[in-house]
């Protein structure tokens, strides 16, 4: 072995022992626990690690040294709701990026946010700082245009699906194959009972949960339908207990919507608790994204549902690559379970497709049975020691800068 490859693995070995410095974008709550998951890997690995950027309470309860907050990322469609809050997003970004560029980290991870973190990716990049973006932007489902950017922006992608490092290496973009962290978290066999007790609600019994997103032009969306429909189940199945977790900060506003549709006092809404929620019902009223992939992994019926306006509608259409739109139905390759987006979530459809499950449960529990299996299957396909593996990869990066 000469000089140079000797000084090489010194100054590998190095960087690798010095605790280093992490920065992190996480927008939402969904982000914010990704990047929570992925935080306990590290510090396994690096106890005294810094870790700086943005990111939410779940994050900051890790030591993360928040300088702006996940929520103030959190948009919701296209054209004008955008535009309104464009020149924030771009302030923040531009401070962010200076401030990074101007004391390096020793990597910096892009937690989900493709809109906000690929283009902030790419000016670290070039700039030299070694950029790893975990979540793969859904190329395979509606946003195919962005594997140009994918391959300017990160050194390396840690993926949550099965499928994706072989489809990023066709285009010549490193990835990992991670699992899916909340297949950690989620227990194969959920505790309904427990789940019952923590909230309040009778062991036996039907429950419906209302799960209407955690952005807040979300809420406004969608959340009216939900309870609009919840009042339908009622009239159909009196007995039926209906719970709603909202995010702490829009508990007030859920509360007024339930209120408006009637449904005030008829609906128990829980600040956070979403996976308590999950575990204790029998089927939910869900709007596609993440929540839908947690719904799953509890095995629990579901409805998805999806409304915005219309004009981000029509540009969404237009990027739709396959017919399903809720990660449950993607990865089955199958309408596992119904969705029904925009004009189709009328109260009257949604009450009788979440009505279809509940009676199931009651008078057909092989028909339950069956998605049970395949929500088990999918569990076990996506579950892995996602921090660890994530935390590994992250190294290899950290060290390959000292090389």
């Amino acid at each position: 072995m000469n000089s140079s490859e000797t000084s090489k693995q010194i100054a590998q070995a190095a960087a690798q022992s010095v605790a280093p410095s992490i920065a992190m974008v996480a927008g939402e709550a969904s982000g914010d626990l990704l990047a929570s998951l992925l935080l306990d890997g590290l510090r396994q690995r690096w106890p005294d690690a810094r870790s700086i950027g943005i990111g939410g309470a779940q994050m900051q309860s890790r030591g993360f040294d928040a300088w702006w907050q996940s929520e103030r990322l959190a948009v919701h469609g296209y054209s004008w709701e955008v535009l309104a809050r464009v020149a924030e997003l771009l302030g923040i970004r531009k401070k962010l990026r200076q401030r990074l560029i101007a004391h390096p980290p020793s990597v910096f991870v892009g937690v989900d946010a493709p809109d906000f973190n690929l283009g902030l990716e790419i000016k670290l990049r070039e700039a030299g700082v070694k950029t790893v973006h975990f979540v793969c932007p859904s190329i395979w489902a509606w946003r195919a245009d962005r594997i140009e950017k994918i391959r300017r922006a990160a050194d390396h992608v840690l993926c949550i699906f099965p499928f994706e490092p072989e489809l990023l290496a066709q285009h010549g973009i490193e990835a990992t194959y991670v699992g899916h962290p909340l297949a950690q978290v989620i227990p194969l066999h959920p505790d309904r009972a427990a789940a019952r007790a923590k909230l309040g609600l009778p062991e036996e019994g039907l429950v419906l949960a209302l799960l209407p997103g955690s952005r807040r032009s979300e809420v406004r969306y969608i959340a009216s339908g939900f309870f609009k429909a919840a009042a339908l189940v009622l009239k159909a199945l009196p007995a039926t207990k209906i719970v709603a977790p909202a995010v702490p900060s829009l508990w007030e506003e859920v509360q007024r919507i339930a209120a408006d549709a009637g449904m005030g006092d008829k609906v128990l809404i829980v600040k956070g608790q979403s996976h308590d929620v999950l575990a204790a019902c029998d089927c939910t009223l869900i709007a596609s994204g993440t929540a839908t992939l947690e719904a799953a992994l509890f095995k629990r019926p579901m409805v998805i549902s999806y409304s915005m306006h219309p004009w981000s509608w029509r540009l969404m259409q237009r990027k739709q690559l396959q017919p399903w739109v809720g990660l449950p139905n993607i990865l089955c390759g199958d309408f596992v379970v119904p969705e029904l987006l925009q004009d189709a979530a009328t109260p009257e459809a949604l009450a009788k497709a979440a009505l279809g499950w509940l009676r199931a449960s009651q008078d057909s529990p092989v028909t339950i049975e069956a998605l049970v299996e395949r929500f088990t299957a999918l569990h076990h396909e996506l579950r892995r020691d996602t921090a660890q593996l994530a935390a590994h990869a992250i190294e290899k990066i950290i060290a390959s800068s000292a090389a």
